[in-house]
């Protein structure tokens, strides 16, 4: 049986060249990266240079970039630490986060009484910048604005140059989730001065279990895990060399194949957009995923027009089928609430029907999506 992975927003398959990396720095550089000798040399060489080479597509500096388990340790390293060491006492957000995200504010609010806002929502899920501009507006406290960049679930794209500006004019800090787009667009940190992001390498084509947090320089933050000066002192704990540099690798092969790629999956998802609309015309695209332009263009979040009795079915369909999906984030996959993104924006009915994430990457091709949307038409019609 065919089998067909679109479930990229949850991971992604590891490059070739990533994986011999890996294995190259597991078989010969096996030193400890805090040892002085010359295997622990060789391994804090090969760490350094994965710092300055992501620094150098960021146009950011090599102090700014801090290697993490990923970007939820990422997210809450900066949040907690923003409340801790910078006295933030106001949280602007979106009920529409990940929860890497939405759960330490929750936290925090616990712990430090806190303030917290939510950025109004247009029907869409995008979040409204008037509103946003009228929270930062509010009054004198200390403020954090956390919003993603591309939403893992539906796919907009928030304007984060506007964003940026807004913070800056009410002396606001900015913190962005971008471990969607990371990767897959374009970085210029001085051109889009944003305090703080994240990112995973594996939903990149890298290894799982490594990322990183873009902190601007001087933002005075403190470590959350203590111990030893790795990482600059900011964490603590020997760094796991062979994720990154296969985290190195993924970052190079993602920026130097940039434009080729982003042509290539734009098309997958052009050509699985107007499949859906030929083939099940019924059938609906949640927030912004089914507009080329105000969304990302390597996911869509498709409603299908089936009950919700033999919606309970369709899952497993598909995986008997061979095809890999997904109904939501892979984070909240065994949660039974649904989805917080989607009980955000969509009404009681199309709540009640089946709305799957379909996320696409190089590795696919128009032959898989065709398969695809004609099992999707056969279940909705039987």
């Amino acid at each position: 049986m065919e089998k067909i992975y679109l479930d990229n927003a949850a991971t992604t398959q590891v490059r070739e060249n990533v994986i011999a990396k890996m294995q190259d720095a597991l078989s010969n550089f096996y030193g400890n990266p805090s040892s002085t000798h010359s295997f622990g040399r060789s391994a804090r060489t090969a760490i350094e240079s994965a710092r300055k080479t992501i620094a150098k597509y960021l146009n950011a500096q090599a102090s700014e970039i801090i290697f993490t388990s990923g970007g939820t340790e990422a997210d809450n390293m900066i949040l907690r630490s923003a409340v801790r060491d910078l006295g933030v006492e106001t949280i602007i957000t979106t009920k529409i986060e990940h929860h890497a995200v939405l759960h330490t504010v929750e936290d925090l609010q616990k712990e430090f009484g806190i303030k917290v806002e939510f950025v109004a929502l247009d029907d869409f899920g995008n979040a409204k910048l008037s509103h946003l501009e009228a929270l930062l507006k509010q009054d004198g406290s200390k403020k954090l604005v956390s919003l993603m960049h591309v939403n893992n679930e539906i796919g907009n794209t928030l304007d984060i140059d506007e964003v940026c500006q807004l913070c800056q004019e009410h002396q606001a800090l900015f913190h962005s989730d971008t471990v969607q787009s990371i990767g897959h667009y374009p970085w210029n940190v001085q051109e889009t001065p944003v305090n703080f992001m994240t990112a995973a390498a594996h939903k990149f084509h890298g290894p799982k279990g490594i990322g990183f947090a873009y902190i601007r320089k001087n933002s005075r933050l403190k470590p959350l895990i203590m111990g030893g000066s790795q990482e600059r002192g900011f964490r603590a704990g020997t760094e796991s060399f062979h994720n990154i540099v296969g985290l190195e690798a993924a970052f190079i092969a993602a920026y130097d194949n940039l434009e080729e790629e982003m042509a290539y999956v734009s098309g997958l998802k052009k050509y699985f957009l107007d499949s859906i609309q030929k083939e099940i015309p019924t059938a609906t695209f949640n927030g912004h995923s089914g507009d080329m332009d105000k969304s990302t263009y390597t996911l869509v979040n498709l409603c299908l027009p089936i009950d919700p009795q033999k919606a309970l079915m369709l899952l497993f369909h598909l995986d008997i089928k061979g095809i890999a999906c997904s109904k939501g984030s892979a984070c909240q996959s065994g949660s039974d609430a649904g989805s917080h993104v989607l009980n955000e924006i969509l009404s009681e009915a199309d709540l009640k029907k089946p709305s799957l994430r379909f996320s696409f990457s190089k590795y696919n091709t128009k032959k898989e999506l065709d398969y695809v949307v004609e099992v999707l038409k056969e279940f909705v019609q039987e």
